[in-house]
């Protein structure tokens, strides 16, 4: 289950370093989005989120390129940086997170294994990349990866 007071402590400490915050989910379906959104005063950092499920939508809706994903799988940590990096952009975010993974029950042809998760920070700093292998059910792994999402937003401020 998600810690919604840990939600609270993001939205706190973007309020006060006066920072905006967006999101390009694709395993997660939204559920950061939705997250962060159910925490009173969310609007004054959390700008707005796309959900690219599907591969086309990645390239359609966040410019992540068609060959990134050929090249190194849908659920890559390479399509995770692009889909964060140009997520930024397209919200016009300080910060932007993403999330890709394969939740099964198939493996990602050539790819990704089941429960394999990337996710990524951009800021205008660089990024930091997030790589986990879960072995949950598809919803237990949604809520892990926002709680994981919440839990490394929130070192950020603590380091």
């Amino acid at each position: 289950m998600i810690n919604r007071d840990k939600a609270e402590k993001v939205i706190k400490a973007f309020a006060q370093e006066k920072l905006t915050l967006g999101s390009v989910e694709s395993l997660t379906g939204g559920l950061f989005a939705s997250t962060l959104c159910s925490i009173p005063g969310a609007s004054q950092v959390f700008r707005g989120g796309l959900v690219t499920y599907a591969a086309d939508l990645k390239t359609k809706l966040d410019d992540v390129p068609e060959r990134i994903i050929r090249e190194y799988g849908v659920v890559s940590k390479e399509v995770a940086d692009s889909m964060a990096i140009n997520g930024r952009k397209t919200l016009n975010t300080d910060v932007c997170v993403s999330f890709t993974g394969n939740a099964g029950p198939t493996k990602e042809e050539g790819f990704a294994p089941v429960g394999r998760v990337n996710m990524c920070i951009a800021t205008k700093y660089g990024i930091i990349e997030m790589q986990q292998d879960f072995d949950l059910s598809r919803n237990e792994m949604r809520e892990a990866c926002v709680d994981m999402m919440i839990d490394r937003l929130i070192a950020i401020f603590e380091d």
